[in-house]
């Protein structure tokens, strides 16, 4: 009983917010993977991975849709409750998907369901400035909450697709009020995507809570792939910052493990990963 109390003072205690805040603070790199499977998360755990999402990428990475929209709350619930079980030390994260969140009841209930269902620690959803009530609601009932800028996939019919975000001062600034206003709410953490690197140094620089960027430059608390990228197995072109660390790795746990070191050391990402 009480399995994470008596890892508490082990060698490798879980990982929580405040041990992420402290991270933050002490100028500690993040090093974040999405994960979709129990036998992966024994490894990427394995590799001292910090945080896992468990993300509606799954829908394209897997299922093999064009998008992220149809993946339902039941599909993630599904594939987190397998990476849970996979899982001892890394902080785990679900998303929130398309639709899943129009309004603070239904974005609590599903909430609900990704934690006690799903063993999910905090809930992920695409944010702005509509979802800042939302983010208010579920942090009032003590859900742990990441707001999601910049690139938001379940946005891509509408924004015409998957796009940077950001480039022009006037959507810098939004974004940056976004964020803000999101941390106010009550989001426990900002995770930024494919937006200019100055733009994601700024946002880190103005937020009290860790942020996590994927395609936001080196300026961010951390970083964060998509598994089957890092390890070559997604095929066709890949996004500008996707590294594959398969290169010269002889496993699977080798690849991990140096994503894991190479975010650590700063080494990831470089200026060819940004925009």
């Amino acid at each position: 009983m009480y399995t994470h109390l008596q890892l508490r003072d082990s060698a490798r205690p879980p990982v929580t917010l405040a041990t992420l805040r402290d991270m933050r603070s002490r100028g500690e790199k993040i090093a974040a993977l999405t994960c979709y499977d129990a036998s992966f998360a024994v490894l990427v755990d394995e590799a001292g991975t910090d945080v896992v999402l468990v993300g509606d990428s799954l829908g394209m990475v897997i299922q093999g849709h064009d998008t992220t929209v149809p993946v339902t709350v039941d599909d993630v619930v599904y594939h987190c409750r397998a990476v849970a079980r996979g899982l001892g030390r890394p902080f785990l994260m679900a998303d929130l998907p398309f639709m899943s969140y129009p309004s603070k009841e239904h974005a609590l209930a599903n909430s609900v369901r990704l934690m006690q269902e799903g063993g999910a620690k905090m809930v992920k959803l695409e944010s702005g400035a509509g979802q800042v009530e939302i983010v208010e609601f579920l942090a009032a009932h003590d859900i742990a909450v990441c707001a999601h800028l910049g690139l938001k996939p379940q946005s891509v019919h509408k924004t015409g697709g998957f796009r940077v975000q950001g480039r022009d001062a006037a959507a810098g600034e939004r974004m940056r009020r976004s964020a803000k206003d999101l941390e106010r709410a009550g989001a426990d953490m900002v995770l930024l995507e494919c937006i200019p690197s100055e733009l994601g140094q700024a946002i880190t620089a103005e937020l009290d809570v860790p942020v996590i960027g994927i395609g936001a430059g080196p300026g961010t608390d951390g970083q964060i792939l998509v598994l089957y990228d890092i390890l070559d197995i997604t095929t066709g072109r890949k996004p500008r910052f996707v590294r594959n660390f398969m290169g010269g790795a002889g496993t699977s746990l080798e690849a991990l493990k140096r994503y894991v070191e190479a975010v650590k050391k700063g080494e990831y990402p470089a200026p060819e990963h940004g925009f």
